[in-house]
């Protein structure tokens, strides 16, 4: 039996190949030269098995499920997050969609126009927001102002009505998620729409799916692959050769995307400027994370001060209006 990725996929080189390839050429050996020596060996396990490729790369996740050139991946994708069969009709361009000019921790963001003319945001972010319900509630309700402009300026010539309005959906998967998340260890996927209290059928059109592929492989790394859906996270979340070789054997349709990767991992130039642009892009999260991990403390620490602050205020009253009471009582109170 088949027990390593090079058993698959024939494609995949030997290190010494890589390497050798590397050293041939002045940029290409630069460029790995001004990699730190944990990076460096990273990019050698996946180019030569020891590791599976991530598919959470930004640059492979749209190599791969670019739903121009292959939208049946991108369809299976969002029908197993949504639970029920959708189909892609346009990809939308983004821009319009960040409604703040922010340095953020998202790494990959796909906006996608439905056949039923619902929209969907699908994004990773390699670190989770501090406050990812607030930011995606913002999107969410940006995308759908988005659709209600596009439907109105389509409806010029018809009888505009708000019921041509369909959902959004904002779907967004964590490599690494918040403290909320691990607050609820057993749950790897959280689906929300907005209801009343009383059950009144309403369709208020905003719905959300987060998925910490964190906690996922927390509570898989044992187990097999048994669902759809779970083969989908798996082939997201996981680069371990045990779980690749899992997943395709009970899962034939996703060797093709990792041949495609290997594929790619025969262009050395090609598969080096994708892994050093990740490199850039973590970096400039990781501080940006920093930041606002530091902006938070500093805003609860302010928070402290202004709160012991108002305490002592309140205490210099109580101990004036003593002060003042005494002394019409004829005691002399003299405070140092």
């Amino acid at each position: 039996m088949a027990d390593k990725l090079q058993d698959y996929f024939p494609l995949i080189r030997t290190r010494e190949e890589v390497l050798d390839e590397i050293r041939s050429k002045d940029n290409l050996r630069k460029m790995y030269e001004e990699w730190r020596p944990k990076q460096q060996m990273e990019f050698l396990d996946f180019c030569t098995g020891v590791r599976g490729a991530k598919m959470l790369y930004d640059s492979f996740f749209k190599e791969i499920m670019n739903p121009e050139s292959a939208p049946e991946r991108l369809n299976d994708l969002l029908s197993v997050l949504l639970g029920k069969e959708v189909k892609i009709v346009q990809v939308l361009p983004n821009d319009s969609t960040r409604i703040a000019d922010e340095s953020s921790l998202l790494v990959m963001d796909i906006v996608v126009s439905l056949r039923d003319g619902s929209m969907a945001n699908l994004e990773m972010q390699k670190i989770g927001y501090a406050f990812p319900g607030q930011r995606s509630a913002c999107y969410c309700a940006d995308l759908l102002l988005r659709q209600y402009k596009r439907v109105r300026s389509e409806k010029k010539k018809d009888v505009f009505s708000y019921r041509d309005i369909q959902t959004v959906y904002n779907i967004v998967l964590f490599e690494k998620s918040t403290r909320e998340f691990h607050e609820l260890q057993k749950n790897y996927i959280h689906r929300s729409r907005q209801r009343f209290d009383t059950d009144l059928d309403v369709n208020l059109l905003q719905e959300f799916i987060f998925v910490p592929l964190d906690i996922f492989k927390e509570n898989t790394q044992n187990k097999s692959v048994d669902s759809e859906l779970d083969a989908w996270l798996t082939f997201l979340a996981y680069d371990s050769p045990e779980k690749i070789i899992q997943l395709i054997e009970k899962y034939p349709r996703f060797k093709q995307m990792y041949d495609e990767i290997y594929v790619i991992c025969r262009n050395m130039e090609r598969v080096m400027g994708m892994f050093s642009k990740e490199l850039q892009e973590l970096d400039r999260n990781t501080v940006q994370y920093m930041i606002d991990d530091m902006q938070e403390e500093i805003n609860k620490q302010s928070a402290e001060l202004s709160r012991q602050s108002d305490t002592i205020d309140t205490l210099k009253r109580v101990v004036e209006e003593q002060k003042k009471l005494l002394e019409q009582s004829g005691i002399v109170v003299d405070l140092i």
